[in-house]
């Protein structure tokens, strides 16, 4: 993780005694197990360039949490990529720079502009391009984004979400990196420390001056503060976050849906690559699972709006661009996500014939608690791969005891779409809730055939999303709601594989849609009921 700041042109030179280091010294500190140096590689009159690299301990960045067990500790990205980590590790370096207090001397150059390029990464954000960029222009900054060369020999999605940004433009030394310091984690979308209400006082203080004019301010506000009562505060002491440019493209309402789930420090449960996706959420949370009780994401605040990628929509919602100006006594948007279990508890409901259903990926069982309600239903299963996932499915389940209309308690058990269970057969509904696009597509073909050729459920249902629909939130073409989503289907690339999957004859189909319609691209989930032909039945 490193910033490059480079200040050119007529007193270029000054740069160096505003961030108040020696460019003859080399700066390099050990503080808490993280390493942080800062070197000049150019100091004249007419240019400076300084380089800025902070290295925590790996080790340090797990210890002690609460999924330290947890084998996917190993696999995220938070020693690598520029997030509130990064900030808070240089911050006592850049501490007089940020402050505006050099000395005396150099007072009068805080408030003189430089032509200044900013390069910081490796960025690790869901958002697409076209988003960071309009997060950045408005500051008068000319955008660069950049990727690193992919040459595998095994398919692989041609656009990471990790890149390197690089912004040219005119601006002081202080406004561009307190500039930085707030919209670097907006990008990261994670707070590694607890957000109380100095941050409100952080962000007027960091955005005095640029940020009431900012087209993206509802956006950088909500992903700052990200808990909904703390958003409140900052309304209440700075005005109504205004439906301006952002929120009328549905930016502001960054659905966590496109943004998708993940655990802190970017740490997706491993477990999905096995059996699916959780089927709790799907569309875009970055870090909705790092979440303390209370903590929002963009969609969950009075205007909430759905998984992928900063993009610009109602993600949660099912409803494009929503109406951030609505008042107090309107009731809020549904959110795309209880759509979809809306719309599974409904067709179950109306099953003449379901006791027995499995909830294949059930993440932390969510739909599962909603199924236990359905009268007529006798067992679920709620399949999940992920420990941690289960654990939370299981203090669901508990509360689900002794209340009033629950008619089966879900039983969580481990199991995957890979391997054989014979717990699975002869069910009477099984459902893949946001679970397929989690899998490799070569890798479906045998999974169907497992399904309707060993397990043979009466119903099978299945959710994944609408290609189409992305283009109404504004996605970028070749992105996927999810970072983890091997691949997302077009209505009509559904319907050829549903056609694929059913031509033995033992299962007819129908697709139905889960959100608001817009006409040419559809809805933003797609439903297939799977029915086992009787004629089919031994």
């Amino acid at each position: 993780m490193h910033l490059i700041l480079k200040a050119s042109g007529a007193d270029a030179g000054i740069v160096s005694h505003l961030l108040a280091k020696n460019p003859l010294n080399i700066y390099d500190r050990v503080d808490k197990g993280v390493r942080v140096r800062m070197v000049y590689t150019a100091a004249t009159e007419n240019e400076t360039e300084v380089l800025i690299h902070a290295e925590p301990d790996p080790v340090d960045l797990v210890r002690g949490t609460p999924d330290g067990y947890d084998i996917t500790q190993y696999i995220n990205d938070r020693e690598f990529v520029t997030s509130s980590l990064f900030c808070s590790y240089i911050r006592g370096a850049l501490g007089t720079a940020l402050n505006g207090k050099p000395k005396e001397d150099y007072v009068q150059w805080v408030g003189n502009a430089f032509e200044l390029e900013l390069t910081f990464g490796p960025v690790a954000s869901d958002l697409p391009d076209r988003v960071v960029e309009e997060l950045f222009s408005p500051l008068g900054y000319a955008v660069s984004v950049e990727r690193g060369e992919l040459s595998y020999s095994f398919d692989l999605k041609n656009k990471s979400t990790v890149r390197h940004i690089i912004l040219r433009g005119r601006n002081t030394v202080q406004h561009a990196l307190r500039q930085l310091f707030l919209l670097i984690p907006v990008l990261d979308n994670y707070k590694h420390y607890f957000i109380s209400e100095d941050e409100i006082d952080k962000i007027k203080r960091y955005g005095e001056g640029w940020l009431d004019a900012h087209p993206l301010k509802e956006l950088i506000v909500k992903r700052t503060l990200r808990f909904a009562e703390l958003i409140r505060q900052y309304e209440r002491q700075e005005g109504a976050l205004s439906a301006s440019l952002g929120q009328e493209r549905g930016i502001g309402h960054i659905s966590e849906a496109i943004i998708q789930e993940k655990k802190a420090g970017h740490r997706e449960e491993g477990e999905k690559e096995y059996l699916g996706s959780e089927s709790d959420s799907d569309e875009m949370q970055l870090n909705a699972d790092s979440r303390g009780p209370g903590e929002c994401t963009d969609a969950d605040v009075d205007t909430e709006i759905e998984d992928g990628n900063a993009k610009i929509a109602d993600v949660d919602t099912g409803t494009a661009g929503g109406d951030g100006g609505q008042s107090e006594q309107s009731e809020p948007p549904v959110r795309l996500n209880e759509l979809r279990y809306r719309a599974i508890t409904d067709v179950v409901a109306t099953l003449p014939v379901k006791r027995l259903i499995v909830d294949m990926g059930a993440g932390e069982g969510k739909l599962s608690a909603r199924l236990a309600y359905i009268p007529g239903v006798e067992a679920i299963l709620a399949v999940e791969p992920s420990g941690q996932s289960r654990l939370r499915a299981m203090e669901r389940f508990a509360k689900l005891e002794g209340r009033s209309g629950v008619v089966a308690m879900p039983e969580p058990i481990i199991g995957s779409l890979f391997y054989f269970d014979e717990q699975m057969q002869n069910q009477d509904v099984m459902i893949l809730c946001e679970v397929v696009e989690h899998i490799e597509e070569y890798r479906l073909n045998g999974i169907m055939d497992t399904i309707m050729n060993d397990y043979q459920p009466e119903v099978l249902l299945v959710t994944t999303p609408n290609k189409e629909y992305n283009e109404v939130y504004a996605m970028e073409q070749e992105s996927f709601r999810h970072h983890d989503h091997r691949f997302e289907w077009t209505r009509a690339e559904l319907a050829s594989r549903c056609e694929e999957w059913t031509q033995d004859g033992n299962y007819g189909y129908e697709i139905k849609g889960i959100g608001e319609h817009v006409e040419g691209y559809g809805q933003p989930t797609q439903l297939v009921i799977f029915e086992r032909r009787k004629e089919s039945l031994s």
